[in-house]
């Protein structure tokens, strides 16, 4: 009876050699591991456009410089309002008052002051940007455009990274005398971000003049966004 002891662990020691260890991969005895990476790319037109508009007014002293610019940046925003921008779309950006230390100016004040504009509407990014000019805003840069749903853009590319890497497999597969037998996983690579705008998609203002007899021209163009995606996939005979 004290032999069992010993006799029973080697027993178990002896069946657990019997068993090779699962591969931590997913691979089975006979399957070659493949693993992929591709990328997908979707083409969208943009839905929403931003751009900033801004006021800088020069006067003698701190109270002149920044009331005049109030009362100018009210003006833009009722422009803007009368074109249906709503309130929550018209956000300040950047406020500043300074005294001028150099050049001609010299010893008067600066104030500055920037609101970034959402358009929902891409039909009137033109008109927007003649209104906000009309109005007396001498600085406007933009637009910024993309998608208010970016993720509806990414699903399109994430199904396109999917299927090349089948396809990848595949063929790889296929040269090498094989099939692919399973996929054993699928990783998301990351967004790879935006591509650049084409299509005449941006523009950028510098206005020196209130005045603005007509609206700048607009294209909208086309969006571009890559992803990546990588899988691993069983090639067996």
């Amino acid at each position: 009876m004290r032999s069992l002891p010993v006799i029973v662990p080697m027993f178990l020691s002896l069946a657990a050699c019997g068993h090779s260890a699962p591969d931590p991969r997913g691979v089975e005895r006979g399957e070659v591991l493949l693993q992929v990476v591709a990328t997908g790319r979707a083409d969208t037109r943009p839905d929403q456009a931003r751009f900033t508009a801004g006021v800088e007014t020069i006067a003698a002293t701190a109270a002149a410089a920044s009331g005049g610019n109030a009362d100018v940046m009210n003006r833009v925003a009722a422009a803007l309002e009368r074109l249906g921008v709503k309130a929550d779309d018209i956000q300040t950006r950047q406020i500043t008052l300074s005294r001028i230390g150099y050049g001609p100016q010299r010893g008067r004040f600066q104030a500055n002051n920037m609101v970034e504009v959402r358009l929902r509407d891409l039909k009137r990014v033109g008109e927007a940007v003649a209104a906000t000019t009309e109005a007396g805003a001498n600085v406007v840069s933009g637009p910024n455009l993309s998608l208010a749903d970016p993720e509806a853009a990414s699903r399109s590319a994430y199904a396109q990274a999917y299927k090349a890497a089948r396809q990848r497999a595949e063929a790889y597969a296929a040269a090498a005398g094989l099939k692919v037998a399973r996929v054993l996983a699928i990783r998301d690579g990351g967004d790879g971000g935006p591509i650049a705008h084409y299509g005449d998609a941006t523009a950028a203002y510098e206005v020196a003049s209130p005045a603005q007899e007509s609206a700048p021209p607009f294209r909208p163009g086309m969006n571009a966004s890559e992803v990546r995606v990588r899988a691993d996939f069983a090639l067996a005979d």
